[in-house]
């Protein structure tokens, strides 16, 4: 039987370690990770391999050669250009036609017993067996569901907190009868999971999940590069490590010199022909590889260091990486998770601060200090977006640096001569940070059109309507004047999707950053009546009919924001008597506490009582939201605003679909059904809205927090143009917001946040599949469990924070907290478990 080992993987995200060497060849314990694959595979019977290679081929093969000092037989399938993982073995092809093969990722540490895999397959009568494993953080892998019998289910690639239902994921490790090559189309890229996998399961073939109980951690990051390292040493994983047991945990390889007066603290790895000399101290988790020279009172600790590296005296190491032929000189000291590159120089007294990447052949000069950070952002973020895009606190976590790096890496996403448009909300910082990403942006070939400051929704319309490629808004954080969001918009002046946001990480991590030649630096102009053409087209789109004959008074609390911009040209021209406050731009305070908006909003519903109003609406600072008061000055809250409009538009249109996301009250179902129309479930991800509501058939879509679509207008929210539509709807129909609002039934529903570590959310979710057996089950976000009754539970991992939040609704509110609590203690199971 053969084995194919895939070795063609670049890397990426483990630069500056893989700048100039494929990911398989880094070394775990002073081994490559594929050489400890293909032990793995000699233990277990395979002698004859085939390895697919692509970047960096030549030092895959020049290093394994044709295999014959591990005893084995390999033979190498070139690709031109990446194949994915199923198009790389089709490439192979040739070499694997007669009999079951094997197929393993040479870049993933593991133990897995293959033998026992085989078995289990041939047991099965499996057409393939993929190798699976039960992870902490599933985000990163493709997710596989099996019965008890361990047929597949279901496949999910990569899916977010929303998606997850299992911590059981794809090793890459498969088992295949030949025929299966028939599957994969020659020559093109093909994916095994996302392409061959499901078209195979959907016509019923026998594809089996294995479990497997050894060791597997694929090497995809550098916090899980360290994390393999430490898992060696402290025998986690079985490994073939060359050298013996100087003391307890202290290995050491043939040839290594260690002075007697040095201070060994194990586990620690010591390699061949290593020189550790007297006052140096190792301590746990340190991997030196080949001929590293460690001098006299230098200290480490948890740092990799590559072969022929020398460490200087007094340097000081922790928790980094170190490339091959890297000099750290008297007195360097280099922080936790910082990586310095190949063939580097640190000069004496150079500090690397955590987290800082050295890409090879750079030279740190004596006693600098380098600090310029490329982490992911704050600690706390599991990714660079979040849910109001890139979020942090002002000229510490959003620096002008950071907004230059940000921008460089989106430009580097589109094409150069593309243009962007750039906006802003009324605050002081916005207005500084935005002038750092219009710098950034023409000197990456960007055109750069800026409409200053200007309510999002502008913004918005212009990135859709300027033929602009994409935009960039910069805008307070609500109810943290301290903080600012930094929006990317699509060329549909959409919040970008997720996977773009995946691309501009990856570009923004890696530095790789596109510049313009001095002839090809972009234009920045400012476009002209950008507000008049927002506000003509509005009212083409929007229905306006009845407005002037219902003779209405309406009171808009402008928030101090950029709203107040806009509405005075589109008030005038839709005959309704108006009374404004807050109708100017307060740079000094952007946004409000929640006890300033609550004072707001408590004056807003007096305006609109004593003056006799027909309602009131409050804009939030960037026109986007708006909150409600009816006729009476009474609050509605947002979920029952977001009911009021779909019972008005819904009434109106007689038909049609809505879009809202599945946090919703099942109530909005009662409203559609009533009027004839349907509801479109969607996720809470930020462009799950928009997407649904380029859908010609949509008639109306809402986030429950106070953001309306109009789709007629735009697939994105729009606080203006939501007034506008009301006004119109609300004239026509010739009722008042509170006679609307008493006619829909009231919901029964109630949420629960229970505290999840990151480690626990993917077994909180099988926990969560697993005791919702034999109920109806609705994944479109999170997993939501409908009762007999009609009562359901939504239970959704939070993205961003440790934590998981819970929705019950049911016939009354006895039932929905029942609902709750069975849910709750479920999770609080698994978590504690």
């Amino acid at each position: 039987m053969k084995a194919v080992v895939m070795a063609g993987g670049e890397g990426t995200r483990l630069r500056p370690m893989t700048a100039n060497q494929p990911k398989p060849l880094l070394p775990v314990v002073n081994r490559p990770i594929m050489e400890h694959v293909l032990r793995l595979l000699r233990r277990h019977g395979f002698t004859e391999t085939v390895v697919t290679v692509q970047f960096l081929a030549a030092l895959v093969r020049n290093y394994f050669g044709d295999g014959d000092e591990l005893g084995m037989s390999l033979h190498y399938a070139t690709e031109e250009v990446p194949l994915g993982t199923a198009g790389s073995v089709k490439n192979a092809a040739d070499k694997l036609r007669d009999e079951r093969f094997l197929v393993i990722s040479g870049d993933a540490l593991t133990d897995i017993d293959l033998t026992d895999m085989i078995r289990f397959h041939e047991e099965n009568g499996a057409l393939v067996t993929i190798g699976l494993k039960r992870v902490p953080n599933p985000l990163e892998f493709g997710i596989i569901i099996v019965d008890e019998q361990g047929r597949v289910q279901r496949f999910l690639e990569k899916p977010t907190w929303g998606q997850v239902f299992s911590d059981t994921v794809n090793t890459g490790v498969y088992v295949m009868e030949p025929e299966v090559l028939d599957e994969v189309a020659p020559g093109v890229p093909v994916d095994w999971s996302g392409d061959v996998f499901p078209k195979m399961l959907a016509r019923g073939a026998p594809l089996y999940g294995y479990v497997a109980s050894g060791y597997w951690e694929d090497v995809g990051t550098h916090e899980s590069y360290l994390k393999a390292q430490a898992d060696a040493l402290s025998g986690r994983v079985r490994l073939d490590a060359d050298g013996f047991e100087l003391s307890p945990g202290v290995w050491v390889a043939e040839g290594a010199s260690v002075d007697p007066d040095a201070v060994l603290k194990g586990p620690l790895y010591i390699g061949g022909y290593a020189k550790v000399e007297a006052g140096a101290e190792l301590r746990e988790y340190t991997v030196l590889g080949d001929n590293v020279v460690v001098k006299e009172g230098a200290f480490l600790h948890r740092a990799v260091v590559h072969d022929n590296v020398y460490i200087g005296p007094s340097a000081h190491l922790r928790g980094c990486v170190i490339g091959k032929n890297t000099d750290v000189m008297t007195g360097a000291r280099i922080e936790e998770n910082a990586i310095v590159g190949d063939e580097c120089v640190i000069e004496a007294e150079a500090y690397v601060s955590s987290g800082v990447k050295i890409y090879p052949f750079k030279t740190i000069e004596a006693g600098a200090v380098v600090n310029t950070s490329v982490i992911w952002e704050s600690r706390g973020q599991r990714s660079l977006f979040g849910p109001r895009g890139v979020s942090g606190l002002v000229n510490v976590e959003i620096t002008p640096e950071l907004c230059v790096r940000l921008a460089s890496a989106y430009a580097t996403t589109l094409k150069k001569g593309a243009s962007v448009i750039t906006s802003r909300d009324s605050s002081r910082a916005a207005r500084a940070l935005k002038r750092a990403v219009i710098s950034a942006l023409t000197a990456s070939a960007i055109n750069v059109l800026d409409l200053e400051a200007a309510p999002l929704p502008v913004a918005r319309f212009h990135t859709s309507n300027e033929t602009a490629s994409g935009g960039i808004a910069l805008r307070t954080t609500p109810g943290d004047p301290q903080s600012v969001d930094i929006i990317f918009m699509d060329e549909n002046g959409a919040d970008l999707s997720q996977g773009a946001q995946r691309k501009l990480e990856r570009v923004f991590s890696r530095q790789e950053f596109r510049r313009a030649f001095p002839g090809e630096i972009a234009e920045l102009s400012f476009p002209a009546r950008a507000v008049e053409d927002y506000t003509r087209e509005l009212l083409r789109w929007v229905d306006m009919s009845g407005v002037r004959d219902a003779e209405m008074k309406v009171v808009i609390d402008c928030a101090g924001g950029t709203s107040s911009l806009v509405l005075p040209s589109l008030l005038g021209r839709i005959g309704v008597d108006v009374l404004t406050v807050n109708n100017r731009l307060d740079d000094a305070s952007p946004t409000e506490t929640l006890a300033e908006r609550r004072r707001d909003l408590q004056r807003l519903a007096e305006l609109v009582a004593s003056s006799r109003a027909a309602f009131g609406v409050r804009f939030d600072p960037v026109g986007e939201r708006i909150s409600l008061v009816d006729e009476m000055g009474q609050l509605i809250s947002e979920e029952r605003a977001q009911l009021v409009v779909l019972d008005l538009v819904a009434a109106e249109r007689r038909g049609g679909r809505v879009a809202l996301p599945v946090t919703t009250t099942r109530v909005a179902e009662q409203v559609c059904r009533f009027h004839g129309a349907q509801v479109q479930w969607t996720s809470t991800a930020l462009d799950a809205l928009t997407t649904a509501a380029a859908d010609p058939e949509l008639i109306f879509a809402a986030d429950g927090r106070g953001g309306f679509i109009v789709p007629e207008f735009a697939p994105t929210v729009d606080g203006l143009a939501a007034f506008l539509r009301l006004l119109g709807l609300v004239a026509r129909t010739r009722l008042s917001l509170s006679q609307i609002d008493a006619r829909i039934p009231q919901a029964k529903m109630l949420k629960r946040t229970v505290p999840t570590p990151w480690a626990a959310k993917g077994a909180v979710m099988r926990s969560v599949v697993e005791a919702a057996d034999g109920y109806s089950l609705d994944t479109t976000d999170g997993v939501r469990v409908v009762e007999e009754d009609g009562g359901w539970a939504l239970i959704l991992p939070d993205p961003i924070e440790a934590v998981t939040h819970l929705w019950a609704e049911g016939e009354d509110l006895d039932v929905a907290q029942s609902l709750l609590e069975r849910w709750a203690r479920v999770v609080e199971h698994a978590v504690g478990t």
